[in-house]
């Protein structure tokens, strides 16, 4: 199965269509009138349907488990055709497109099942997607043009008594969403953490190392003064998505604000905790330059 540890949480919606055609009025007819010998059929392949939702990751290898907040079954009756619609929701970090495709095929198999007795050529027509929100694709952001700076703050690193991890590792996220970015080495000193900010000429300001409880991880008590303000929300997010992995996610300080203009983030020195603060925030962090601009949230 494909690992989707470092994804978010977001709303998932998927909706399914698959279309019984039948032979006769007659046909219709039955069923409108619940006359059908097995039984009410709409009732009962909804109630298959409803199952098929669940049961999809016990019969498809790949998909993933995941809690099934909301299914909604629908019928629409055209002509001889008999229009089925299955909405899915949940709140995880995949999509549940399948889910509804599922859920789909198994009512319309369910009223094939029921009506062929009294209608030899039923028949099931198309299954599809129709449509499917809450992923990458709903929440597109546009990079291009923008550039970063990624400072690391390290006494031990500056020195050359080890090597950046953690702001390579940046760097390359950067990179994967068409970001340009630099990287410079400065130690752990305030004087230096405010000249790198105040002469940085990019749109994104990161820095990484210096956001611990040490005496010398002096990063954030260094940028938040002169900050113009703080993104609380971003910096809780980062938090969060580092506790659900890591209990001592808790003890970051990791600070996220804007100042002139740009975006300053502070993250951890490790490089695992500044790579789950990259994907926790990113690309969607990047919507606050269209709110710098004025422009309307989607």
């Amino acid at each position: 199965m494909v690992d989707i540890t470092h994804k978010i949480n977001t709303l998932r919606e998927a909706t399914a269509i698959a279309i019984v055609r039948t032979s006769s009025e007659e046909t219709i007819k039955a069923l409108q009138e619940n006359r059908v010998p097995k039984g009410n059929v709409f009732e009962m392949a909804k109630a298959a349907g409803l199952l098929g939702v669940k049961k999809t990751p016990d019969l498809l290898p790949d998909c993933h488990p995941l809690p099934i907040e909301y299914t909604g079954i629908e019928y629409e009756i055209n002509g001889l055709e008999i229009q089925i619609s299955v909405k899915v929701k949940t709140i995880y970090k995949t999509g549940v497109e399948v889910e509804a495709m599922h859920g789909a095929s198994i009512v319309a198999l369910t009223m094939y099942d029921m009506l062929k007795p009294i209608d030899q050529n039923v028949e099931i027509g198309t299954i599809k997607l129709l449509n499917k929100k809450g992923g990458k694709s709903s929440y597109k952001i546009e990079a291009e043009g923008l550039t970063a700076k990624v400072i690391v703050c390290s006494d031990t690193i500056s020195k050359g008594q080890g090597e950046d991890k953690a702001g390579k590792v940046i760097v390359s996220k950067l990179e994967e969403l068409g970001i340009k970015s630099e990287r410079i080495i400065i130690p752990d000193e305030p004087e230096e953490i405010r000249t790198a900010l105040n002469s940085a000429e990019a749109n994104i300001v990161i820095f990484t190392g210096g956001t611990g409880v040490s005496s010398r991880d002096v990063t954030p008590d260094t940028i938040e003064p002169i900050l113009d303000l703080k993104l609380k929300g971003v910096e809780e997010q980062m938090r969060n998505y580092g506790q659900q992995r890591m209990p001592y996610a808790m003890l970051s300080r990791s600070v996220a604000g804007i100042k002139d203009g740009k975006v300053v983030l502070a993250l951890p020195g490790s490089t695992k905790g500044a790579a789950e603060c990259m994907d926790a925030i990113f690309p969607h962090v990047l919507h606050v330059f269209k709110v710098i601009e004025g422009k309307r949230h989607d």
